[in-house]
């Protein structure tokens, strides 16, 4: 079996939400799983994405996956979609392997056989350029009305872990209006925040859960 090193704290959350499933994962696979975890702030990581200094952002994280490297992990994943934005500089600045929550969502987006998507996430996250690189699908963008409203929804649930009133059923409504519009075949949840009010059987539109395949990723390496 190997080690994976978890950066955490961008945010708790999504953290936690790792480390159950990950955890559950390898239990029913018979197995104890070898982590090592540390911590990063979410905040000081929020004001490089908000200035767009990717540079001054795969800065920061790079140290961090270096010391888990040091504690014997063999392989790193970070839980947390928006940090993904700087994953080239990141890469750039560490030898540590990295598990890339983008190369499994590309991987499942053509097994799946999916041609058109939107995105649910950070305001960073559904704005960035990353999402270009997954070649196998086109990315639609929200209006910019509906974007925000996702932005400053998902921002509520970062706050206080709970959705806002309403707030459910308008981001049911702009996926709706997504697919019909758009014509957009599944909503990826690219935010792993969005767990506390949607996952992929009760969100009530057609989703991707953008965490799962990542986590399924890490729990392979785990097992390898």
């Amino acid at each position: 079996m190997a080690c994976v090193g978890i950066v955490g704290g961008l945010g708790v959350g999504a953290t936690v939400h790792y480390y159950e499933k990950i955890a559950t994962a390898c239990k029913a696979r018979g197995f104890v799983p070898d982590l090592v975890f540390n911590h990063a702030d979410a905040n000081t990581g929020q004001v490089f994405v908000r200035e767009g200094r990717l540079d001054r952002l795969g800065d920061y994280l790079a140290p961090y996956i270096d010391q888990l490297g040091k504690a014997g992990a063999e392989a790193v994943a970070i839980p947390a979609v928006t940090p993904h934005i700087a994953i080239a500089e990141i890469t750039a600045r560490t030898k540590v392997p990295l598990i890339n929550i983008m190369e499994t969502l590309a991987a499942e987006l053509r097994a799946k056989k999916v041609k058109r998507v939107a995105l649910f996430g950070t305001i960073y996250t559904m704005q960035g350029s990353l999402w270009g690189r997954m070649t196998a699908a086109e990315i639609v963008k929200a209006r910019p009305d509906e974007m925000t409203f996702i932005g400053e929804a998902y921002q509520r649930l970062l706050d206080t872990q709970a959705a806002a009133p309403g707030d459910v059923e308008r981001l049911r409504e702009i996926a709706a209006a997504l697919q019909k519009r758009d014509g957009v075949e599944t909503i990826l949840l690219a935010g792993t925040d969005l767990t506390v009010i949607f996952d992929e059987a009760n969100a009530g539109f057609p989703c991707i859960d953008v965490a799962r395949p990542h986590i399924d990723a890490i729990v392979a390496r785990l097992a390898a």
